[in-house]
């Protein structure tokens, strides 16, 4: 040992308390520990002394931030505010509640009233509630209530999108008179009916649900499934072909219409909480007053679904960062060896890695809303956010859940519910081959569609 780092092993050893030292003595040999410190090679004692400092310091664990770039200051005052009254509503009234009613697959509709109070329903429709916001912020707010509870997004998604969408951009005047106010203020709950058992992806070839007039009256036959919010919905907007012009049309159908039959689907694995049925239609007449008087092929059920989908990338956004902050707090107060795992290399290479991709999505559904707000969005723009969000989201909730070990099974960490309803986000408003070959068709002039 050198003079120089015995001169500053004794400064150090100065400022030890001798009452404590001699305490020490008692259980170990202090004879023993300096003969072995007087064999130490430079790189070993630099190595000892940087311990011993670093032992005297208190660790401040850094507040979990996954707005790395910083994205938030670029929204208004009003948007800000907006964001933060979404977040304090998930945190103190959806998060204490989120894994009981996720484990039962039940639907806390004491929750509704409180939401309404938020008067964040329909923002980006002219002339409904609190309108002309942007969907900038619409996604936000997908946003905030996935990194919480991913089945609370969802409910909302279909009320302010699937459902209000369907007639807000094909509905008649007098049918967004009528109709979004109430769904606005959610007095009135709405569902969104497409998908069949039959028929998932393949829905702009056919579908197998009917629509058949007689006289001011239609009649629909058919089965739809995967219906969010069905089984307690006020109304559900069914999409029919019609038998004499094979077009689709879009129905506003009544609950407690005789012929419309909602059964909850039940044992799923992924967005327990979201209320899922398969509707039965048998000879279910609706009035000519409740179609939908601008539907009147596919491509007018597209415009939906061309919103939504940036709506669902948003929300891949929020299931991740939930799982990314849940890990991160893990990883800070689990110790193993004697310290936080959050200082173990191939714990922090992991959060890295989580916390790029999840910066990427950000990025991506930032520019995908502004160029929504532009009305210049695309469908393949939509889709390739949707594909790359989701596929991430998998990702990083598996990634969040390696971090946890074991306890990352278990419910009460929450993200193994992350983990589940992320399977349902890859896969719902259009899976994520189907958006492929959405974006391939734009990048080649080539349809790949059967």
């Amino acid at each position: 040992m050198s003079e120089k780092e015995q001169a500053g092993l004794l400064d150090m050893l100065k400022g030890l308390d001798l009452q404590k030292l001699k305490e020490i003595s008692k259980h170990i040999d202090l004879k023993e520990i300096f003969t072995s410190i007087s064999k130490m090679d430079q790189v070993e004692m630099y190595n000892l002394m940087r311990a011993l400092k670093a032992g005297n310091k208190e660790h401040k664990i850094p507040e979990v931030n996954s707005d790395f770039y910083e994205l938030n200051s670029l929204l208004t005052e009003e948007e800000k505010e907006i964001r933060l009254k979404v977040r304090k509503f998930m945190e103190e009234e959806v998060e204490p509640i989120a894994n009981e009613y996720w484990k039962k697959g039940e639907f806390p509709h004491e929750l509704i009233p409180k939401m309404a109070a938020l008067n964040i329903c329909g923002l980006t429709f002219d002339g409904v509630g609190n309108s002309n916001q942007s969907y900038l912020l619409e996604g936000l707010i997908s946003m905030e209530m996935a990194r919480i509870d991913t089945s609370i997004s969802t409910f909302f998604g279909v009320q302010a999108g699937l459902a209000m969408g369907s007639i807000y951009f094909c509905g008649s005047q007098e049918q967004k008179d009528y109709w979004l106010p109430k769904m606005q203020r959610m007095e009135t709950i709405g569902a969104f009916g497409l998908t069949e058992p039959l028929v998932g992806s393949a829905v702009a070839g056919g579908l197998t649900t009917t629509a058949k007039r007689e006289g001011d009256t239609w009649v629909l036959n058919g089965q739809k499934k995967w219906i969010g919010n069905a089984t307690f919905s006020d109304i559900t907007i069914i999409w029919a072909q019609d038998v004499d012009d094979k077009q689709v049309k879009g129905f506003i159908v009544e609950k407690d219409t005789p012929g419309f039959h909602p059964e909850k689907i039940e044992d799923k694995m992924a967005l327990r909480t979201v209320q899922n049925a398969v509707i039965t239609l048998k000879n279910c007449k609706v009035s000519e007053a409740n179609r939908l008087q601008e539907a009147n092929s596919f491509k007018d059920t597209a415009k939906v679904l061309k919103m939504t989908r940036a709506g669902v990338a948003w929300q891949a956004v929020g299931c991740a960062i939930g799982a990314y902050e849940n890990a991160l707090k893990y990883a800070t107060n689990r110790k193993q060896f004697g310290k936080p795992i959050a200082s173990f290399q191939l714990v922090q290479d992991l959060l890295v890695k989580m916390l790029s991709n999840l910066t990427s999505m950000q990025t991506l559904v930032f520019r995908l809303s502004q160029l929504q707000d532009a009305g210049t969005m695309t469908d393949e723009q939509a889709s390739l956010a949707k594909v790359t969000c989701t596929l991430h989201t998998r990702e990083i909730v598996s990634q969040a859940r390696e971090i946890m070990g074991g306890n990352g099974i278990l419910l009460e960490y929450n993200v193994a519910r992350f983990v589940a309803d992320a399977e349902a986000v890859y896969s719902y408003e259009g899976t994520k081959q189907i958006n492929s070959l959405i974006v391939g068709r734009a990048i080649t002039g080539l349809s790949a569609f059967v």
